[in-house]
């Protein structure tokens, strides 16, 4: 099936999640988003007192619900400590690859409400200034943002509303170019977010219906390790909807999607991975299975809470993952279109 005519919705959808800040345990914004869509579509929601989005989609067999998700929360940063002279040191939410960072614009958001808008920078920022500004360290111990305010002081950054524990969201950067790429950050995960939503949108106007029923959770910790914990146990199935690595010996790139045979937990269920790509084949998705030794998904964390059933992970192809992410329209489409056709929709 030719899901092109989807593209202006797909972009629209990513353009909007992107929009909205949303680093792991502060996502109610990116959440928000999702929702509205869902229920724009006239969708059933739900939000966990986790802080979980589960989107209900009636299907043909009332007896069996499929899960499907995605993370929407994605890496940030969040201030440590502000030095005497006003510069606010980070702690990683997530693992971002800290040398991409180094340059970034962000956003600093208050406990009370308020924005304010910085860099991240080296300490050694100058080559004028610094011997090391080039061969300095890219961490945590050795990077700070810079205030876009006029501060001297420790106590000039607290008068702002300024503490410990902020959360700072560095820029998404995101562009779509005419050859079709997706150059973002947080690829991993607001594109398969993205993905989902531009699915139940086709859905809703096809006037199609899945095999049976569908929970769609879009879980809000994946980045720290416990988004997926919280499944519903009356789920038969779980598809995680999740980005595929590029590199190395790997055969994902990025205009395929990736069916992920097993990850850094182990395998994933062989009936199911074996059904997706026999999926792909025979509807000539372009797919490749892949085995990631340093990865992990939602899935893993709902296993080891206890859900027992049969699970599986899919998504597309995305280069230099946690830094400066890109992926194709292609890769997207081909991921929608084997979500498809797993739901078997008539």
């Amino acid at each position: 099936m030719d899901f092109s005519a989807l593209v202006p919705v797909l972009k629209d959808t990513t353009l909007q999640l992107m929009a909205a800040a949303s680093p792991s345990g502060f996502t109610r914004q990116a959440v928000a988003v999702a929702q509205t869509i869902a229920q724009s579509l006239g969708y059933e929601t739900r939000l966990s007192r986790k802080g979980n989005l589960t989107i209900c989609v009636p299907g043909h067999d009332h007896s069996q619900t499929v899960g499907l998700c995605a993370h929407v929360d994605t890496l940030g940063l969040m201030v440590r400590s502000i030095t005497d002279k006003g510069e606010l040191l980070f702690t990683t939410v997530g693992g971002p690859s800290l040398p991409t960072l180094d340059g970034e614009y962000c956003t600093i958001f208050t406990r009370d409400g308020r924005r304010y808008t910085g860099t991240v920078l080296s300490l050694s920022p100058a080559v004028h200034v610094f011997d090391d500004a080039r061969t300095r360290p890219r961490d945590i111990q050795n990077m700070y943002v810079r205030l876009d305010e006029k501060v001297r002081s420790a106590d000039d950054v607290r008068a702002l509303g300024i503490e410990v524990g902020d959360y700072i969201a560095y820029d998404s950067k995101t562009v779509f170019t005419d050859s079709g790429f997706l150059k973002s950050r947080f690829i991993d995960d607001k594109g398969s977010v993205a993905i989902l939503l531009t699915f139940l949108h086709w859905l809703k106007k096809s006037g199609k219906s899945p095999r049976c029923n569908v929970e769609i959770t879009f879980t809000v910790y994946e980045e720290v390790g416990h988004g997926g914990a919280t499944f519903s146990p009356a789920l038969t199935e779980l598809l995680a909807v999740d980005m595929g690595c590029v590199g190395l010996d790997l055969s994902c790139d990025e205009y395929t999607v990736s069916i992920c045979a097993a990850d850094s937990a182990g395998p994933y269920d062989y009936d199911m991975v074996t059904r997706l790509s026999n999926l792909a084949k025979e509807n000539h998705i372009p797919a490749v299975l892949d085995v990631y030794p340093h990865y992990s998904s939602d899935v893993a964390v709902a296993w080891k809470s206890g859900l027992d059933v049969p699970a599986a992970l899919i998504g597309p192809g995305v280069q230099a993952s946690h830094g400066m992410e890109r992926t194709h329209v292609d890769a997207m489409l081909a991921t929608l279109a084997l979500v498809e056709r797993y739901l078997d929709c008539r």
